[in-house]
């Protein structure tokens, strides 16, 4: 397992050629992180990670639901995700496919993502571990510069599930 230098509190590592895990500690209760991460209005506050404002975040919450996120960055060019959930346990793991809309097929082997949940004391360990389809396609995702704008996004959904308490 590769572990790749950070700046924030998300800690980024390769398990293998093909993935990408993200392991971040909050101090909020699952049920309030699972709440931030899968409810729009609240999406909508931590999603676009300070670079810009995130226009729509629609959420079908259930095996084969569909979601979408679409922002507009600081820069001002329109930046949009969208996937289908594959599995959905309220409060403790989620299964998606991620898209990013930037990318000409993209829906013909979408990365899947598992998202868990874990609580203790009162905190809660998120672990999100990517399954990409190649080697080239996690490194061009590393090299996007995706992790500064995750380790924002981090920061904010911390807040946003704090507030909740």
């Amino acid at each position: 397992m590769t572990a790749m230098a950070h700046s924030g509190k998300a800690v980024v590592t390769l398990p293998s050629d093909t993935q990408i895990k993200i392991t971040r500690e909050f101090a909020a209760p699952s049920h309030l992180v699972y709440k931030a991460w899968t409810t729009p209005d609240l999406i909508k506050r931590w999603w676009g990670g300070r670079r810009g404002v995130v226009n729509l975040a629609e959420v079908d919450l259930r095996v084969g639901g569909k979601w979408r996120y679409l922002s507009t960055t600081d820069r001002g060019f329109e930046v949009g995700f969208h996937g289908v959930f594959r599995e959905v346990v309220a409060n403790e793991r989620l299964v998606y496919t991620e898209v990013y809309e930037g990318v000409p097929g993209g829906d013909e082997d979408p990365p899947l993502v598992t998202l868990a949940f874990t609580e203790s004391g009162g905190r809660t360990t998120m672990t999100s571990l990517t399954q990409l389809s190649s080697r080239e396609v996690r490194d061009m995702i590393i090299q996007s510069g995706m992790e500064g704008g995750m380790q924002h996004a981090m920061d904010l959904l911390e807040e946003v599930a704090v507030s909740l308490i």
